[in-house]
């Protein structure tokens, strides 16, 4: 994890929160290629979830919420983790982490665990009292549920079908860490998919996991690195009737990557009850009214930029030298492209940025004239740039340029004029 870690930062992914500060536990900002890997991965998984399927619909919920959902939601009561203290050194602990009895840390006696909760709690308006009382919501999930009526009515949609939403929750974790695995901010891509009965919901079930295994295997995780685990009953959520997580290996072992859940219909009749509106779907077929079953595929945007991250280093010896190179899908690579002048003469540079500036209209990409053309080479290398585009004093002659591929380092020449086709092939 310190070779991830030191590359993240070093390229330009992640960095400290508030570092000249001092920093704030557990809190990460995306640096210049990070926020491009991010959004290619979220991008990614709206064109292949949404985009390219008939029978889900987008949603942006809002983060601040009337605080009965939560309590409809069953996140007041249930939303808990065991929190332990040492009585000698006083940090404080997950139950779930020690052996009830000592103190991981310095092997000192813990106190008997309380329950804690994890939602954050905020306050709307100028005044601070429990009226004005309302929290940061710790998963995307309700905002759906609780617009489910609206949104059907506007849509108009017939089940099957879900609605996909991207959006950042809040859980106060009492003992995040591992980078950026588990923070108290983060960010979730969810869809509820509305299906009539719980039978259908059972085989409905069994596809999405299907679906999202093989979409992080699609976009280059080693499928070696991946796993299925089956929450038993005695560790479900309240709300679940079956959950297989999608587990991914780690430096520090395999932990879930996504989850999905069987919700049954736990929300929508929980939001029924509370708020006193009918939640139920009118089905055409049957003349009957149904309140749908829900399956949950809910993955941490977070969790799977790192796994691709970790999936994607590689530290090899080219020529005796050391090569670290991140082996991202074209999909999910933040620059797509280098454009190199061979030396810095004013010919070549001309001819250079022109290719540059055409293919930004289309691609991030970058223009890079400083060191010589092998450390340029392997700064790209470091970002997961998959195609190097170098000009040279024949280009000037021949109109051709050479093309460098990340993974093989083999180099070819291409006509200028086929720049735009031959990555159009590539970054596919």
């Amino acid at each position: 994890m310190d070779d991830i870690v030191n590359v993240a930062k070093r390229r330009g992914f992640v960095y400290p929160s508030s570092e000249i500060y001092g920093g704030f536990a557990n809190a990460w900002d995306y640096g210049p290629y990070g926020v491009l890997l991010k959004n290619n991965v979220k991008q990614a998984w709206w064109t292949d979830m949404v985009m390219k399927r008939s029978d889900i619909v987008g949603l942006d919920s809002s983060i601040l919420m009337n605080p009965r959902v939560w309590e409809a939601s069953g996140h007041l009561e249930n939303f808990t983790d065991p929190l332990v203290d040492c009585k000698k050194c006083k940090k404080r602990f997950k139950g779930d982490d020690t052996d009830g009895k000592t103190c991981p840390e310095c092997g000192g006696e813990l106190t008997e665990a309380r329950q804690f909760n994890m939602m954050f709690k905020t306050h709307a308006g100028p005044t601070e009292d429990t009226a004005s009382m309302v929290y940061l919501r710790p998963e995307t999930a309700q905002g759906i549920f609780v617009d489910f009526k609206t949104i059907l009515d506007t849509t108009r949609n017939k089940l099957p079908f879900g609605v996909a939403q991207i959006g950042k929750s809040f859980r106060n974790e009492i003992t995040p860490g591992n980078f950026t695995f588990r923070t108290r901010e983060f960010e979730q891509f969810e869809i509820e998919y509305f299906v009539k009965s719980a039978l259908e919901a059972k085989k409905v079930f069994d596809e999405w996991v299907k679906v999202r295994s093989e979409w992080y295997k699609g976009l280059g995780i080693n499928s070696a690195n991946l796993r299925l685990h089956e929450h038993p009953k005695s560790d479900l959520a309240h709300y679940a009737v079956t959950v297989t997580d999608i587990e991914y290996n780690f430096p520090f072992g395999f932990s879930e990557l996504e989850g999905i859940a069987n919700r049954g219909n736990y929300d929508l009749s929980q939001h029924e009850k509370f708020s006193g509106q009918e939640l139920k779907y009118f089905d055409e077929e049957t003349k009957t009214k149904i309140l749908p079953f829900v399956v949950e595929p809910s993955g941490g945007v977070d969790r799977a930029v790192l796994a691709f991250l970790i999936d994607a280093y590689d530290n090899e010896k080219v020529e005796g030298e050391e090569r670290i190179v991140l082996r991202f899908n074209p999909r999910l690579a933040p620059i797509k492209a280098a454009i190199f002048p061979l030396i810095k003469k004013e010919a070549l540079v001309m001819r250079a940025k022109e290719i540059y500036h055409q293919l930004k209209e289309k691609y991030f990409v970058e223009y890079d004239e400083s060191g010589t053309i092998g450390r340029r080479y392997r700064r790209q290398d470091e970002i997961g740039t998959p195609i190097c585009i170098t000009v040279d004093f024949d280009s000037l002659e021949d109109d051709s340029v050479t093309v460098r591929d990340r993974d093989s380092m083999k180099q070819k020449r291409i006509k200028i004029s086929e720049i735009e086709e031959f990555l159009e092939k590539k970054l596919r």
